[in-house]
């Protein structure tokens, strides 16, 4: 077996998503030659990827059946989470963006972006979440971290804020600025500017996804985020029920209607139906059925799956841990679905010009 014969078979398989074969995205590295044995590295767009047993199954049968049927073939899957953005005075060390909204409060917003914070992270990926909910922050109380302050640290001639670390997520909210009971009384340019600054004076590192937990609603807060943050896209969050979805749309046009506009990666239905423990064959829609797909087939948007009423999301909130971080719980299984389809959909929004994105 020669390199060059391993290279032409690759040649053969297809990025699932991206229509081209690995060779041409440069997605194939270190192949390496020992007998009969092959060994060689694929690079991923994400390591939340939901394609990898495709793209190993193809890549194998490919050197099998072009090369030799008798090849031992290695494969190690590796990550470099892809950008597509063209500006990079805020924020440059963050590759993506990704703000999770909704119409309506109370629809478990919060909770999504907390545990579609962990699945992303437990994935392989580097994870941020601000609080953008200046009025409500949650943050603190669902990461258990409500009596944590960030520190200050100087870089480059410039005091920045070091956010807060839990379950490999890197967390800033006004909740860790204020005492718990108190009540952030603020108009809408003062909550502007904290959130301008705990943008552009945190020190956030190197992200692959900066996750943007917004409030509910369509206001200053959102107006701020799209003109001061280049987002990569917006999750909307939603329940079945007809008020619920009626907000949504209305937050879902606002991100067309802006002067930039923003992609949506897709729906998640949240409480979308209840399974009793000793019923596990039966889901009671209780508060309607269908709402979240329906949703996505209008605006033309992926539907990234319904989150059913989990007793896990409730106490992990209220107790500090995400049920996504507890190891082969059936929340983190769903968030695992819902992680890897929202990194599936960067990665296209990422392989396609930013000038065409949104029109």
């Amino acid at each position: 077996m020669e390199k060059s014969d391993i290279i032409k078979a690759l040649s053969t398989v297809q990025e699932p998503d991206l229509k081209k074969d690995l060779v041409f995205l440069k997605m194939i590295q270190d192949i390496e030659i020992n007998g009969n044995e092959v060994s060689f590295k694929v690079v991923l767009t994400t390591p939340a990827c939901p394609m990898k047993d495709k793209i190993e199954k193809d890549c194998v049968a490919a050197i099998h059946n072009l090369v030799s049927d008798q090849a031992i073939v290695k494969l190690e899957f590796t990550a470099n989470v892809t950008s597509n953005r063209s500006d990079k005075l805020t924020l440059p060390h963050v590759k993506n963006i990704i703000a999770i909204a909704s119409g309506k409060g109370g629809v478990g917003k919060s909770s999504v972006a907390s545990n579609l914070a962990i699945a992303l992270s437990l994935k392989g990926a580097k994870v941020g979440l601000l609080d953008a909910d200046i009025h409500g922050p949650s943050v603190p109380m669902m990461f258990g971290v409500m009596n944590e302050q960030p520190m200050m640290r100087h870089v480059d001639g410039k005091e920045l804020m070091v956010p807060i670390e839990k379950f490999g997520i890197k967390l800033l909210s006004i909740g860790f600025l204020i005492k718990p009971e108190q009540a952030v009384v603020w108009r809408g340019p003062m909550v502007s500017s904290a959130l301008r600054q705990f943008v552009n004076d945190t020190d956030w590192g190197e992200l692959d996804y900066l996750i943007l937990d917004l409030p509910p609603g369509t206001g200053d807060v959102h107006l701020t985020m799209i003109q001061v943050v280049p987002l990569t896209g917006v999750v909307m969050v939603t329940t079945p029920q007809a008020i619920a979805l009626a907000d949504a749309y209305k937050a879902a046009t606002m991100f067309g209607m802006t002067g930039v506009k923003v992609p949506i990666l897709g729906i998640v239905e949240n409480m979308a139906y209840f399974t009793p423990a000793e019923l596990p064959d039966n889901k009671y829609h209780i508060f309607g059925q269908g709402g979240g797909k329906t949703m996505s087939n209008e605006l033309q948007v992926p539907f990234l799956g319904e989150v059913p009423i989990f007793m896990g999301i409730r106490e992990g909130g209220d107790q500090g841990t995400p049920g996504a971080a507890v190891e082969g719980s059936p929340v983190q299984k769903v968030f695992f679905q819902i992680a890897e389809k929202v990194a599936q959909q960067i990665a296209l929004i990422n392989a396609i010009p930013r000038e065409v994105v949104g029109q």
